[in-house]
């Protein structure tokens, strides 16, 4: 029998790894199981944005966006390597009408039955008022209008489109922040386990009895279900928990296509169903299209993006590019399904996107979390431990706030000289290259590359600038296991890569993990 922790995980997801992180640097003992990799499920497939959710205004979720407004810049400063700004452009259309049953669609269908199916443009500026003060906004610039009349942002929409408003959001590369978390969890004294599938939980003399399907057991203080997807799961079958708390599955599909146009900014299209989907740049070469929203049913592992919805995003971006965007062009489709706390709502865009967190407190504490947006993690993972604070007063305070993840210690505008110094460094690495493994590891980036003083010295190249010593990091340090972890989820070089070059990946990795 191992030692007893205080807290053990079941989840390796942004939320399972943020609370591992924040729990362990209070000086708490933690373990964290995680079934496959990190990041595989919900974590990896988002929207890849620290925003405050503009759209989530109109459904008077005040508390939900004024949080995550207030995250964006906080998050920034600790993870300049995989997080930057980013500016969006809403252009003004003056043929939009929409169905839509918003409690602020239906206060102007009352107060302006003249106007029924509009988004009038006052209210969209009164919004971006709003996004724009909610959240004591310091480094993102404000809202300005914007003319698309002979503009690089106009260029490649409809000519009908002529106005636009341009505001602030924040990029994030999703999965990496995971790993992220994870690695500096374990630098923090948690035990990380990837590939370890929890079968059963049971309260047993104060404490939890928890056993992998391997037969290991371990004995915990408290258990925390980070399930996401399988919350409901592990609530009903692993812990045998009697709750009548559920969990609704809502399936957010993307597309990726070649590069739509040539400038850095973001596309933030309303469509006639009163929903949005976004047009964002996308390493380098594409350009990612989404999100859908749609009740999901079956395994979250058996997610994808579905030909209906890939001809409902192809067709909701031809409404606004001068271009049609067709199926033929799409690269690249990946899907997740978000775990929201059933609240009942009608729809599933209607389905709130606040985090629930709900303690079981009949004998050893359980806490189990529900929905959250990836902007929000970090304050989930903080209002995590004040529930679970009178359980362990030896608990350290709140410290996550401003403290840089791995490879994040420098300033928000610091990336073009740390491009520079890696390059002096390295003098075999083009600019390209840099500008990647910097985007990637950051003040990290040169001992990813091991001293090495040619490309060969970095050893076999696998493709797309991956190398053995690249690998063989992400294999050490941020628990990949598999090609899949790497080329899709810690890198997205699976894009770049052809699939024997990914299959000869694999087969490496499961050489190198045998000898290990």
């Amino acid at each position: 029998m191992s030692q007893t922790t205080d807290l053990f995980i079941i989840g390796g997801g942004i939320n399972g790894c943020g609370i591992a992180r924040d729990a362990a640097g209070r000086g708490l003992s933690v373990r964290l199981a995680e079934m496959g990799d990190l990041a595989q499920a919900t974590s990896s497939s988002s929207t890849k944005l620290f925003h405050g959710g503009l759209r989530y205004l109109e459904y008077l979720e005040i508390r939900l966006v004024r949080e995550a407004l207030k995250e964006r810049e906080v998050l920034l400063r600790a993870m300049p390597h995989i997080s930057w700004p980013m500016r969006f452009v809403l252009p003004l259309d003056p043929k939009m009408t929409f169905e839509s049953d918003t409690p602020v669609s239906k206060a102007l269908a009352l107060l302006m039955p003249w106007n029924r199916g509009h988004r009038p443009n006052f209210l969209i500026r009164a919004g971006l008022f709003l996004y724009d003060n909610l959240g004591g906004r310091k480094i993102l610039p404000g809202t300005r209008s914007l003319s698309l009349r002979g503009t690089p942002e106009g260029a490649p929409l409809q000519d009908r489109l002529q106005k636009a408003y341009e505001y602030s959001d924040c990029w994030v590369e999703d999965a990496r922040l995971v790993s992220l978390n994870a690695r500096d969890a374990a630098i923090r004294g948690a035990d990380v386990m990837v590939g370890a599938k929890v079968a059963d939980a049971v309260r047993e003399d104060g404490l939890w009895r928890v056993t992998l399907e391997d037969g290991r057991v371990f004995r915990a203080r408290a258990l925390i279900n980070a399930g996401g997807p399988w919350v409901g799961h592990v609530i009903r079958d692993v812990a045998h928990l009697d709750s009548r708390e559920t969990v609704r599955l809502v399936r957010g599909s993307h597309i990726v296509v070649r590069k739509l146009y040539d400038h850095d900014k973001a596309y933030f299209f309303q469509g006639h169903d009163g929903r949005i989907i976004f047009a964002i740049p996308y390493q380098g070469d594409f350009t990612l299209i989404g999100t859908t929203d749609r009740d999901h049913h079956g395994s979250p592992l058996n997610a994808e993006c579905t030909p209906e919805e890939q001809d409902y995003l192809c067709d909701f971006a031809s409404d606004y590019f001068a271009r049609p965007v067709t199926r033929g062009q799409i690269v690249w489709t990946y899907s997740g399904v978000r775990p929201l706390y059933d609240d009942g709502a009608k729809s599933a865009t209607a389905a709130t996107r606040d985090y629930v967190l709900s303690l079981d407190a009949e004998g050893a504490p359980c806490l189990n979390v529900f929905g959250g947006k990836i902007t929000t993690y970090r304050r989930l993972a903080e209002h995590a431990l004040e529930k679970l604070a009178p359980y362990f007063p030896q608990a350290g305070r709140a410290w996550t706030a401003g403290v840089a993840l791995p490879g994040g210690d420098f300033p928000v505008d610091g990336v073009s000289a740390l491009i520079e110094a890696l390059q002096e460094q390295f003098p075999f690495l083009d600019g390209g290259w840099a500008t990647r493994l910097v985007r990637a590891y950051g003040t990290d980036a040169g001992a990813v590359l091991d001293g090495a003083d040619s490309a060969a010295g970095l050893g076999r190249d696998f493709g797309a600038t991956l190398t053995e010593a690249e690998v063989n990091w992400l294999m050490t340090h941020e628990f990949a296991r598999h090609a899949d972890d790497i080329v899709w989820r810690r890198t997205k070089l699976g894009l770049r890569m052809t699939p024997a070059q990914i299959a000869d990946l694999e087969e490496w990795m499961i050489r190198k993990r045998v000898a290990a």
